[in-house]
């Protein structure tokens, strides 16, 4: 029997149909012990790549007091301008699941923390009973490795070490990040950045 020679065209149609068998697969980075509102985080998601772009600060604040962080619902990013205007960061993001767990307009950071620790909201425990109440700094921590809480009581933009849901609507109502972004977010933020959700 002869061997086919290997060449681009065979290594492209044998990865697009192996790429394709995979659609509708579980995704393997679930865990049983997720603490955030999961849906179905396996199936088919349209990812708003296409909107994913710069944007200007003039257009969502009135100056760059204490910096900027904008959370833009639509294109699943977060955006960062320091108060001297010489840093702009671009973020992906995950967003709330549903528009009943959106909050939008006009908040602020009041507090950082590394390592943040997690209780579930009363809202949270109605829907999911099963969850526990109270976890720990770590790897099951659904905020990640870094937390900027809001004004807004339970909003946070904080981290995830489950990765699947970057560029998702998967989210109670938070703003989630890869855990490597929130730390430079961190790093850049101040207890007052001005923060906008859109």
């Amino acid at each position: 029997m002869s061997q086919r020679p290997f060449d681009r065209r065979t290594f492209l149609t044998t990865s697009a149909a192996a790429a394709t068998a995979t659609v509708g697969l579980p995704a393997w980075g679930q865990t049983a012990n997720s603490t955030e509102f999961e849906s179905d985080l396996s199936g088919r998601v349209q990812r708003n790549v296409s909107s994913f772009r710069t944007l200007r600060w003039q257009d969502y604040f009135p100056n760059l007091a204490n910096g900027c962080i904008l959370c833009d619902m639509e294109s699943r990013a977060v955006h960062y301008w320091s108060a001297d205007a010489q840093t702009y960061r671009l973020y992906p993001s995950s967003v709330p699941l549903t528009e009943d767990l959106t909050r939008r307009g006009r908040t602020e950071v009041i507090r950082k923390v590394e390592g943040p620790s997690w209780r579930p909201t009363p809202s949270m425990r109605e829907r999911n009973p099963e969850w526990p109440e109270f976890v720990g700094p770590g790897p099951d921590n659904p905020l990640g490795t870094h937390a900027l809480y809001l004004s807004w009581q339970y909003y946070r933009v904080h981290g995830t070490h489950d990765t699947r849901k970057i560029g998702r609507r998967s989210s109670n109502g938070c703003i989630g990040l890869f855990n490597e972004h929130i730390a430079e977010l961190f790093a850049l933020a101040t207890v007052g950045t001005q923060v906008v959700l859109v």
